[in-house]
């Protein structure tokens, strides 16, 4: 049985997040208030901070289901392209005249039978989650352009669903866009799960040893195949965000958008070997991906260093991950 962890240990992984994020805040704000003092003002504005965010909102739906995946020892390289094909699908059923209702429903639905599709395929035939959700990653792409006939569904302007993303007031009060509070009640709701059901302990407990999970008497395939079910119904949750944002279905949207949510969840304190991760964690490390990429636009950085500056992110997360679990 492996040893708990040492006390100190326990609380860097969890206030890992929040000095990643200080940090990065402090970075950039000093650079701006030493360069740029008109743009020190608007990286701190009430405007800013409500933009990053709304634009945290679908990067942290997806690393919810993100997280579920990785703490049970799994990769999915198709997320991405999942949102995309959700989000033209939501945007084709609308124009077909669906209800509004029934179109959240069926698109957060069909991210979720492509989670199951993902699972049945990594636990019926045993295949690694790389190489199944990089096939899949290609036929939901194509799916998308397919459906979209290779080009932008734009939803209908009165269709209610395009307020969810939107805000009444951008410089004053504490006014929210719908998809903000969405995005906090099922992290909320993600959060419970994972640490108050047997579901998420199983999760958990695969991620840390599958031989060992299978011995003590956990049905693995089984709860391989829901959870990859339910981390697509926060990909489908994400396709809706992004198409209400975009006011479209964009086939090619969201492309590399399961790094931004990988990167999020390993940010976030989580292992890729699995066994250990936090939904607050991965949250918070949505939002310094997002604060990470509104400093470097308010900077004037072109956009190629916003990549160059994620990708490194990723590979010292990672190297500390490793150099935590050596320890």
């Amino acid at each position: 049985m492996q040893a708990s962890p040492p006390p100190a240990q326990r609380w860097l992984t969890v206030l890992g997040p929040f000095f990643a994020l200080a940090l990065v805040v402090s970075l950039f704000g000093l650079g701006l208030l030493a360069h740029d003092l008109e743009g020190f003002k608007g990286f701190v504005s009430v405007r800013n901070i409500k933009t990053v965010l709304a634009q945290t909102v679908i990067v942290s739906i997806g690393a919810l289901g993100m997280t579920l995946i990785v703490v049970s020892g799994g990769i999915d390289l198709s997320a991405g392209s999942a949102v995309a094909l959700t989000s033209v699908l939501g945007a084709k059923w609308l124009l077909l005249g669906w209800p509004p209702a029934l179109v959240m429903l069926a698109a957060v639905l069909a991210g979720g039978l492509l989670g199951v599709i993902n699972g049945g395929l990594i636990a019926g035939f045993r295949m690694m989650p790389f190489i199944v959700t990089l096939g899949m990653m290609g036929v939901c792409r194509g799916g998308a352009k397919w459906v979209a006939n290779n080009q932008v569904v734009l939803v209908p302007q009165e269709s209610s669903l395009n307020h969810l993303m939107t805000m009444a007031d951008v410089d004053h009060g504490f006014s929210l866009p719908i998809g903000v509070w969405v995005a906090a009640g099922l992290a909320v709701l993600m959060a419970l799960i994972m640490r108050r059901t047997v579901f998420g302990r199983y999760a958990l407990a695969i991620g840390a040893s599958e031989a060992t999970a299978t011995y003590s008497g956990i049905q693995v395939p089984r709860q391989k195949v829901l959870i990859y079910g339910l981390a697509g119904l926060f990909f489908g949750c994400a396709g809706l965000m992004q198409m209400t944002r975009l006011s479209e279905g964009d086939p090619s949207g969201a492309l590399g958008m399961e790094l931004d949510m990988i990167a999020a969840v390993v940010v976030g304190g989580a292992s890729l070997s699995g066994g250990r991760g936090s939904i607050l964690g991965s949250v918070i490390g949505a939002l310094t991906m997002q604060v990470l990429r509104s400093g470097t636009s308010q900077m004037l950085w072109p956009t190629y260093m916003q990549e160059i500056i994620i990708g490194a992110v990723i590979i010292v997360a990672v190297g500390l991950d490793g150099w935590r679990r050596r320890r």
